[in-house]
């Protein structure tokens, strides 16, 4: 999937949710910057929306962000929920997928692959 299409498959999700007129529940940054790209950022944001895509939550948001000053750990995932903001590393496909569907879906954090938690005051 070339950079083209994630960008439409994006902002489509984008509108769908300015339609509904709600603020995502969810919404999840993939760090697009150089390192991120090299390390596989491009296919883990495309496993992410076709994950969120799939299992019909449209109170997700997926996007993506520049570059986190962790190249290390790239390809770097936010988890940004109101309460606070879980950052995985090293994020391939498949954990993607776990992802969605450990801790958006069910709410538990994928433990082994948490870089840092951040509570957020409301």
């Amino acid at each position: 999937m070339k950079l083209e299409e994630l960008r439409r498959i994006r902002e489509k999700a984008q509108e769908e949710m300015r339609l509904r007129g709600g603020t995502p529940r969810v919404k999840i940054l993939v760090s697009m910057g150089t390192s991120g790209i090299a390390a596989g950022a491009r296919q883990t944001l495309r496993a992410l929306l076709d994950e969120v895509s799939r299992r019909n939550l449209p109170d997700v948001l997926v996007t993506q962000t520049g570059e986190k000053g962790l190249a290390a750990k790239e390809p770097i995932v936010e988890v940004h929920e109101p309460e606070r903001v879980t950052v995985y590393g090293e994020v391939d496909e498949a954990l993607a997928r776990r992802i969605v569907a450990e801790h958006v879906v069910h709410g538990t954090p994928v433990a082994t692959h948490v870089v840092e938690v951040r509570e957020v005051k409301v």
